[in-house]
């Protein structure tokens, strides 16, 4: 293949065991890069590692819980060891928490707990690598959000807060480490089918009385793929907008 964006990158992918981190991962691989896939579940990251494989890409996969900052430093030092850099770091992590549950019922804990787990998981693994991008003075660093975070309605409520923190938190890092050579980009794609969004839909649908499939918003895991590319590939892309 000719004219591969990537080739000779080396990216870093968090939740790489996913619906989005896998299609991602083989989106890289596909444009020449060499991606190192970080996840909790070993069997998952071995899957996606095969398909990059079979397509003739080069994929390492690594058992690491993308919320022990300890354990993410480790490995992301051990990538920039072996590969020389990071070049891309993604984080593509899924947490599960609730949604559908109205304000009234819903307690501090469910409320707290994807805003804490998801701005923790994106400083510890952006931190991990921004460390090595500062001093090669250059890379980029991915991030994800949802349209939750500027829609209105009942039941995700902790979840719109949380896409809103992420997204600030990535234009306030792209302004910051901009100057250094690194871009900081949060993709908003919309909804995508994981098993997070599905269980959300068939909740909500059941409530409803119709099937999941008549309102769901569709999200196309290519469409994901193909701004991934975008992000890394654009020279002067950053924070939100691309």
């Amino acid at each position: 293949m000719t004219n591969r964006i990537l080739e000779n990158k080396t990216a870093l992918i968090h939740g790489a065991g996913g619906a989005i981190g896998g299609a991602v991962a083989r989106a890289f691989a596909r444009q020449g890069a060499k991606v190192f896939l970080a996840g909790r579940t070993l069997a998952k990251l071995d899957a996606v590692a095969k398909d990059v494989s079979a397509a003739g890409g080069v994929a390492e996969t690594a058992q690491v819980d993308a919320l022990d900052e300890r354990a993410v430093n480790a490995h992301a030092d051990a990538v920039a060891a072996k590969a020389g850099r990071i070049d891309i770091a993604l984080n593509a992590v899924g947490i599960r928490h609730v949604q559908g549950t109205p304000f009234a019922e819903l307690s501090l804990e469910e409320y707290a707990l994807p805003i804490t787990g998801y701005t923790r998981t994106n400083f510890i693994t952006a931190k991990a690598a921004a460390r090595h991008m500062i001093k090669a003075g250059r890379g980029v660093i991915l991030t994800l959000s949802t349209p939750g975070s500027r829609m209105a309605g009942t039941g995700f409520l902790g979840y719109g807060v949380t896409c809103a923190a992420v997204e600030a938190f990535t234009r306030i890092l792209a302004a910051e480490l901009g100057p250094g050579g690194i871009r900081v980009n949060c993709l908003v794609p919309g909804g995508i089918q994981t098993d997070l969004l599905r269980n959300y839909w068939r909740r909500i649908a059941d409530e409803q009385g119709v099937t999941w499939e008549e309102i769901r918003d569709r999200g196309d895991i290519t469409d994901v793929q193909k701004r991934k590319l975008f992000a890394d590939n654009a020279r002067r892309l950053y924070g939100l907008k691309g």
